[in-house]
């Protein structure tokens, strides 16, 4: 009889294990939980810039459920045109780029356990400024906060797709390249793939991504559970072949990379409508993936776009063309940026397949009141949790760095864990 009750005993605990949500998220009220910070530097305006700013990616840890890493970017910035031209202000120009472990404890709050500081390969820590030409630049001119033109790093990092590896490393997506980095435990960069001449590695990324629109490029990441295959989604159409030639902004693009064989693959992904962000990609399985697609409005109101959709690979059309060719694929001498949809789909070029499951700002009471959605920690496969970037709780007016405050609210703008229950994940 002992053996019996104890094998069912055993039976339920497994069971509870393999996909259910931890009490202590569980937890935590729809008001979300407040992710801690602390103060990177007082402005003398008044400004707080805070540590903070891990919003732009969440993935689960791989053995602890009620852990979550986080991603920053590359640091406080803001919009900015100086004397040499068009750029960016970095305020805490020597901030390096890194990923947060965070736990949710039993009474619904969040702490963070560590940090883990992104590094070069010679295990120097970087910085978020652009990388120069033939490195991944993308025309953005690195200003200080009084307007003193900064050098360029060679391994900065915009990052913005996090997948935390079994072996305890890690892989990052980001916006200038687009890059993907391989980084170990400490965060000391192992390789470099990326569609410009970069001397990190051999493999790369098709040439046509070198296309991406600056500040938008692959915003997500995701690795199969098999970890033998990442996937990233580019945040917005590519300039394709040029900025002003684009006439489809919903066309988006996928690409898969096989880690042992460094074949690649694209899908397209069609948008709602023109410009809008993929801001993260989580894989469900090896070939399907939940996606979030937004607006860049604030919420608080019915009309902001927060969505997250499932979406299938199986039926969708390999793009690829040739791998060298700065165009990719073209159909009738057009990029497929510049084609309809109805030009796409008469050449045979299906796109992936897309469900919602969650339209945030419906789902929570406060209607998701931040205007940038990026993370998803995928936490069983009815429930995630979403995070916000708060930018560092800064904005930027007439070219000044200021705080950011939620509009209605009052209150300066903070990373927020959601947690959101899904619809028809499952087939």
């Amino acid at each position: 009889m002992k053996k019996v009750l104890f094998a069912c005993v055993l039976t339920m605990l497994l069971a509870s294990c393999a996909g259910t949500t931890p009490s202590s998220i569980q937890s935590i009220s729809d008001s979300g939980a407040d992710l801690p910070y602390s103060v990177l530097t007082t402005l003398p305006n008044g400004t707080e810039i805070r540590n903070g700013g891990f919003g732009s990616s969440a993935v689960a840890h791989p053995s602890a459920g009620n852990m979550f890493y986080a991603l920053t970017d590359r640091g406080p910035n803001a919009t900015y045109k100086g004397e040499a031209g068009k750029g960016k202000k970095f305020p805490v120009a020597s901030y390096t780029p890194r990923i947060g472990l965070f736990k949710v404890n039993t009474d619904g709050s969040v702490t963070m356990e560590k940090e883990i500081l992104l590094k070069n390969p010679a295990g120097e820590p970087i910085t978020g400024l652009p990388n120069p030409e033939g490195r991944g630049t993308t025309g953005e001119i690195p200003y200080d906060n009084d307007g003193k033109v900064l050098s360029y790093d060679d391994y900065g990092l915009d990052g913005e797709g996090l997948v935390a590896l079994k072996d305890g490393g890690f892989w990052i997506s980001d916006e200038y390249g687009p890059h993907i980095v391989h980084y170990n435990a400490n965060g000391v960069e192992l390789e470099r793939i990326s569609p410009v001449g970069v001397d990190t590695g051999k493999r790369k990324l098709p040439a046509v991504f070198k296309r991406r629109r600056a500040n938008r490029g692959m915003e997500g990441l995701a690795i199969t559970p098999d970890e033998k295959t990442l996937v990233g989604i580019m945040q917005s159409t590519l300039y394709n072949p040029s900025k002003k030639e684009v006439t489809n902004p919903t066309v988006t693009r996928i690409v898969s990379f096989d880690l042992e064989t460094a074949q690649t693959h694209q899908y397209l992904y069609r948008q709602n409508s023109k410009w809008l962000s993929n801001s993260e990609i989580t894989a469900l399985n090896n070939k399907e993936f939940l996606v979030i697609e937004r607006d860049g409005k604030f919420s608080g109101k019915e009309d902001a776009q927060k969505h997250i959709y499932k979406i299938s690979l199986n039926g969708a059309t390999d793009v690829s063309g040739d791998f060298n060719a700065r165009d990719g694929l073209t159909i009738q001498g057009k990029t497929l940026e510049q084609c309809s949809w109805e030009d796409i789909e008469a050449s045979g070029i299906t796109p992936v397949k897309k469900v919602l499951v969650a339209d945030v700002v419906k789902a929570l009471p406060n209607h998701y009141p931040h205007e940038k959605m990026e993370g998803i920690w995928l936490i069983s496969d009815t429930t995630i949790g979403i995070l916000n970037d708060d930018d560092f709780a800064v904005s930027v007016k007439d070219g000044e760095v200021i705080q950011k405050i939620l509009p209605g609210a009052g209150t300066v703008d903070g990373n927020t864990l959601y947690i959101i229950q899904l619809k028809a994940v499952s087939n």
